[in-house]
């Protein structure tokens, strides 16, 4: 930007393709401006290190860019300060503003980054009261226009996860919205620790623009799920004789097979799983107004997970169709 005037706009697009700054200089070019002098405004600070790309700090200083206010710090440790020390090093004015609107931006990426483990959503669905089925079964809970923001949510992470009784019990397909294309192929993942779910379960289905589906079990169980392997991509998980999955080892697994977030969709007990284990970054909560209290209602999570629920910041709250619907991220995120 110079005298007021936007020379220049640009966006990462996808993975291995230009850079924000580098779009919005190359945007100015081809636009007939002359960037020397001007201000870059970035949510994201320049990176300073060679990737898939080359260093966002080479095309700034080469474009004469005399201020850049960026928005926050890069997390990643090849970057994460060195950026901006370059720039400064160079006489370039820069502001770290550090907003908490361009850390959200980041959120995800963030926490891959420093966690080494994919980005955690969990979704839930619960009555008033606290359940998520007047029996155990499957049951719809929420509202047309919750379901649809639902399908929404799934494309804006890497992959969706559920456990093996979701499967058994709803037979999911887990796509996203047909009219939305994406870079990467999308990947539907089941958790499964005791038995194999069924090889004809709908979540095995061979689509376009999908990944093959993966499973994930204890290590220790390789011979009770090799029978999955003909439909599935399987991830053995955990040291040779566990029979047990831990969280803490199964989504490193999983940043390792190229998925940085995940929205999980499992029920109560995968849920119960991922906040005991401390690794849900950020809860969306959807509230039906409707109450199931009976001797056979599923309640959502379990009285004993309280102390391990971690310091949530809850963010928002809006109406959702008929439903209620409620964010909350950890407070280390924040």
């Amino acid at each position: 930007m110079r005298d007021d005037a936007t020379l220049g706009e640009g966006y990462h697009r996808v993975r291995g393709g230009p850079h924000a700054e580098a779009e919005a200089l190359e945007q100015a070019r081809a636009s007939g401006y002359d960037a020397r002098g001007a201000t870059l405004f970035v949510s994201l600070e320049p990176c300073n290190h060679h990737g898939k790309t080359p260093p966002c700090t080479d095309a700034i200083l080469a474009a004469g860019i005399e201020r850049i206010v960026i928005g926050a710090a890069d997390p990643n440790p090849k970057t994460n300060g060195g950026g901006i020390q370059r720039l400064r090093a160079a006489g370039l004015d820069v502001t770290l503003v550090d907003d908490a609107r361009s850390r959200r931006l980041i959120e995800q990426f963030a926490v891959a980054i420093r966690c080494e483990r994919p980005y955690v959503t969990l979704k839930m669905a619960a009555s008033l009261d606290g359940y998520v089925a007047p029996k155990p079964g499957s049951h719809w809970l929420t509202g047309p226009e919750s379901r649809e923001r639902v399908r929404e949510l799934r494309f804006q992470h890497d992959a969706v996860m559920v456990g093996a009784g979701t499967v058994r019990v709803d037979d999911p397909l887990l796509t996203v919205r047909p009219s939305h294309a994406r870079r990467r192929q999308y990947a539907r993942v089941i958790v499964c620790e005791t038995e194999p779910v069924s090889k004809a379960a709908r979540i095995f289905e061979e689509l376009d623009e999908y990944a093959r589906t993966i499973v994930l079990a204890p290590a220790g169980s390789r011979d009770l799920f090799r029978g999955l392997e003909d439909v599935a991509e399987c991830l053995y998980v955990g040291s040779s004789d566990s029979k047990k999955l831990e969280p803490r080892d199964a989504l490193p697994a999983l940043k390792a097979a190229g998925i940085s977030s995940i929205l999980c969709e499992g029920g109560p007990t995968l849920a119960a799983a991922l906040l005991g284990g401390g690794v849900v970054d950020r809860l969306v909560w959807f509230v039906a107004p409707v109450f199931l209290a009976s001797p056979q209602a599923v309640p959502a999570l379990g009285s004993s997970l309280s102390a391990a629920l971690g310091d949530w910041t809850f963010e928002t709250i809006e109406r959702s169709g008929d439903d209620l619907l409620l964010t909350a991220k950890l407070a280390r995120n924040v």
